[in-house]
């Protein structure tokens, strides 16, 4: 089968691998329809995260056919339509029975997270991203082994497009949960650092639970002008605004901040230039810029939620100021299968079209032109679709 793999940064290409096969009883394989370039993909693609090796399969976002099952697999059978979680979870161990998917103790033989070197099991396995997450190959291919296939596979209808229910598979669980992780509804304001797709999903959803004020800050013209027509957010342009959290503070009630704050952003925020040096050296794991104005924006008692992906140490955080203001923070991968059902009904009445931030798609083939167009923003690109195999043959792209 043909499959992007990974060959070093900057370096990613479609090579002809073996295809997947059933390794346990509860495997299933799936025949890809259409899979995603996820803005964590580009921690990869850019040599930032350890423990990812030359020919390894990235992709996390991806949907399919079931092709084949194995011998105990009771939640599908060949010929259904699926939606891949990008966590994978047992469904039985102590997280999972608490809806906890993406801290599942059993599906991840790396290491995760360093954990200060306590002995604490890794979280949950995750498909396509390195050996620190259980080095499960992922879903920009062709045919992907999809393993505890008792639990993750959702079903989805016939009547959807790929488009309108491809993005279940990661960033609109995770916009969902950094959302309500933020506490916001009728009447709140919110920040959201970032006008990637993350951040302009979370404003979808922000929009469509009654935020009334919605700060977005970004340095990418195009993302915040479409994110203002699509959601109503303010933007705040950082390349020509140093300091955006003093600019959202002056237009909030009575200057006191907004209620919350999602940092959509993560580790490779841009940051001062001796900070853009201690990442470079190692010595520091991540770009705390981004987190410290979600900090300084943010009211007191008010909520940081933080979906973007942070790594290691970070230099200047500022606990004494979340201290001072009674911050609350909520973090951490997506429990992707807590929320389908109830996000699969949003689409269905209409109320989330996750499918308008979408702006090319592309055969796999084409995957590395993805790749420079999500990266470098070319073409105004929001979101790339690639599409496997023979069903390439028809795919455009959409270009607007």
């Amino acid at each position: 089968m043909r499959a992007l793999t990974y060959h070093g940064a900057g370096d990613v290409r479609v090579d002809t691998v073996p295809d997947p096969t059933i390794q346990a009883n509860d495997d299933i394989v799936l025949r890809v329809t259409a899979t995603a370039i996820c803005g964590s993909d580009l921690h990869l693609y850019h040599g930032k995260i350890p423990a990812i090796e030359a020919g390894d399969i990235l992709g996390h976002e991806f949907m399919g056919i079931v092709e084949e099952v194995g011998s105990e697999v009771t939640a599908v059978r060949p010929g259904d339509r699926v939606v891949i979680p990008f966590v994978i979870a047992c469904g039985s161990c102590f997280f999972c029975q608490h809806d906890l998917f993406a801290a599942c103790e059993t599906t991840n033989t790396g290491r995760g997270a360093i954990l200060n070197k306590k002995p604490i099991p890794p979280g949950a396995a995750l498909f396509g991203y390195s050996h620190l997450y259980g080095g499960i190959p992922g879903g920009q291919a062709d045919f992907v082994r999809v393993p505890k296939a008792n639990v993750g596979p959702f079903k989805v209808p016939g009547h959807l497009a790929d488009d309108q229910v491809l993005f279940l598979s990661d960033i609109l669980p995770t916009a969902w949960q950094a959302v309500r992780n933020a506490e916001v509804g009728p009447g709140s304001s919110l920040a959201i650092f970032g006008a990637g797709p993350v951040g302009l999903l979370s404003a979808a959803c922000a929009q469509m639970l009654g935020v009334e004020q919605i700060f977005m800050v970004d340095e990418c013209g195009y993302r915040l002008d479409y994110a203002r027509a699509a959601y109503g957010v303010i933007p705040i342009d950082f390349s020509h605004d140093d300091d955006p959290a003093d600019t959202i503070i002056r237009q909030t009630r009575g200057m006191r901040g907004v209620d919350a704050v999602i940092d959509a952003v993560g580790f490779e925020a841009k940051g001062s230039t001796a900070e853009s040096v201690l990442t470079a050296l190692k010595l520091e794991g991540s770009n705390g810029k981004a987190l410290r104005q979600s900090m300084a924006a943010v009211r007191r008692g008010g909520v940081v939620s933080v979906p973007g992906v942070y790594a290691g140490f970070i230099h200047g955080f500022l606990f004494g100021d979340a201290f001072d203001k009674g911050l609350t923070f909520r973090m951490g991968q997506t429990h992707v299968q807590r929320y389908l059902p109830e996000l699969l009904e949003l689409i269905e009445a209409g109320r989330l079209r996750p499918e308008a931030i979408v702006t090319h798609r592309l055969a796999l083939e084409d995957a590395m032109r993805g790749y420079e167009l999500f990266d470098e923003q070319q073409e105004r690109c929001r979101k790339v679709i690639m599409v496997p195999g023979e069903a390439a043959d028809s795919v455009l792209d959409l270009h607007h």
